[in-house]
């Protein structure tokens, strides 16, 4: 276990309330960590759809410029 080398459990009774705090701490570290996942999700959408309405937008600007220059017509 990460902190082991301080204290060393004596007995079984020792080793299992370590092997316990040792798990309720990753509980802890890994709901922590899907907040933080799940807030970096929403940026991550928000970054999607800006790119993808950008992208729209100058593939309409290039269709426009193809269309006046009379290429398909």
């Amino acid at each position: 276990m990460p902190a082991g080398d301080k204290l060393k459990p004596k007995n079984t009774r020792e080793h299992l309330l370590s092997i316990y705090g040792y798990i309720t701490g990753l509980k802890k570290d890994v709901k922590h960590m899907h907040e933080g996942i799940h807030d970096l999700g929403g940026k991550i959408d928000k970054i999607y759809w800006v790119l993808l309405g950008t992208v729209g937008a100058v593939s309409l600007l290039l269709l426009e410029k193809v269309l006046d220059l009379g290429w398909f017509g």
